[in-house]
């Protein structure tokens, strides 16, 4: 190769380095001065978004750190969200939700998508919680509608399940180290469903976990699959021989003896709902904002499965009062908060409902919320 042309690839090599350099060091800057004006300025609920909306995820807990000193973190995690282990012991009352209640939604077996429809905005200032669903549905089919919800920060999905008995938590055939999780596609194939969402916590060291080690209680079958009998586990979500959705902090000995037929828990929860009580009085269960799932049931037994995307540019992300509010609009009796961030997903029927804010692709999971498809 000629001396002169190889000079001038050198050089506008080198130019096309030094400009992405500076390209990159501008940006880090600007990223870096945008941190400072969140965490500095003066807008303290700003700041406090920003702290928990990190703390909440696996792999960036470190970035407020980079901007605040420990002690001012630790402050705001204090007193900027309630955990499942902070709220009181609740028992919920079975005698709300009447199963056998409800009318038969039979629609034909072909789903119909509708993704032009504008968000539905949960209507909760006008005391009753409703508002115009009918022109947010997405998907409506065989007895499950699929509705889109949205709010100033997050947009997302709701799926009802007019059917509870059709509900159920899938796990996987053992668990501990040596164990992977599947994804949520995998769970509905292994059980045959029409969907779900994805269910419990699980060992995730700075976002690496495989989903075979969960953070808590696992209940298959009836029988207890990790997590023991006598150690008290936060925001257990399980269904009982009726189909009743319980919720609450209890051991597994606690969960046999309500006769939970499968359960799963999320150490953080927190409760949202119980025995149709908000459990955020003065909308203090704070949170950051996140991708999130969490899991409902209204007093007609319907299930209320729901999905708030995050991590995007046109949705942040939803605090646990923002699902709180989501869950009251639709009628929830009893509702808890579910494991969120990349892990969140719904599915049915073979399409993938919400937009994943993981960057992988689908996460392996070591337990899932699916749906049953309809008998003939």
């Amino acid at each position: 190769m000629d001396k002169n042309i190889f000079k001038k690839i050198l050089k506008y090599t080198g130019k096309v380095f030094s400009v992405l350099g500076v390209t990159l060091l501008a940006l880090l800057v600007t990223v870096y001065g945008v941190g400072l004006i969140i965490t500095h300025g003066p807008s303290e609920n700003a700041r406090e978004l920003f702290v928990l909306s990190m703390k909440e995820t696996s792999a960036a807990k470190w970035v407020p750190y980079l901007f605040m000193s420990s002690d001012a973190v630790n402050e705001i995690i204090e007193g900027g969200s309630v955990t499942a282990d902070k709220q009181e012991d609740v028992e919920i009352n079975t005698d709300l939700i009447d199963v056998g209640n409800k009318e038969d939604d039979t629609d034909d077996n072909s789903a119909e998508y509708d993704t032009e429809n504008d968000f539905y905005v949960p209507d909760t200032n006008n005391g009753n919680g409703e508002g115009d669903k009918d022109n947010n549905v997405v998907l409506k089919d065989d007895g499950i509608t699929i509705y889109e919800v949205n709010g100033s920060t997050y947009s997302g999905e709701m799926m009802v399940i007019d059917d509870p008995s059709r509900v159920f938590v899938a796990t996987l055939d053992k668990y501990g180290e040596d164990c992977e999780g599947i994804t949520l596609d995998s769970f509905i194939k292994k059980y045959d469903a029409i969907g779900g969402t994805n269910a419990g916590g699980f060992y995730d060291p700075e976002g690496k976990g495989n989903g075979g080690t969960p953070d808590g209680l696992v209940i298959g079958d009836s029988q207890i699959m990790w997590g023991g009998e006598d150690y008290v586990h936060y925001c257990v979500i399980g269904f009982d021989e009726n189909h009743i959705l319980h919720v609450g902090n209890m051991s597994g000995k606690m969960a046999l003896e309500k006769k939970l037929i499968s359960a799963v828990s999320f150490s953080a929860g927190p409760l949202l709902v119980v025995n149709g009580k908000p459990m955020n009085e003065n909308k203090s269960l704070g949170g950051g904002l996140n991708p999130r799932t969490s899991i409902g049931q209204r007093a007609d037994g319907a299930i209320l499965l729901l999905v708030v995307d995050g991590r995007q540019a046109n949705s942040l992300g939803a605090t646990y009062d923002d699902l709180v509010d989501i869950m009251l609009s639709y009628g929830a009796v009893n509702a808890a908060n579910l494991d969120g961030g990349s892990s969140t997903r719904m599915h049915y029927n073979g399409e993938r409902i919400n937009q994943s804010a993981s960057l992988v692709g689908q996460r392996e999971l070591p337990n899932a919320i699916l749906v049953k498809k309809k008998e003939a």
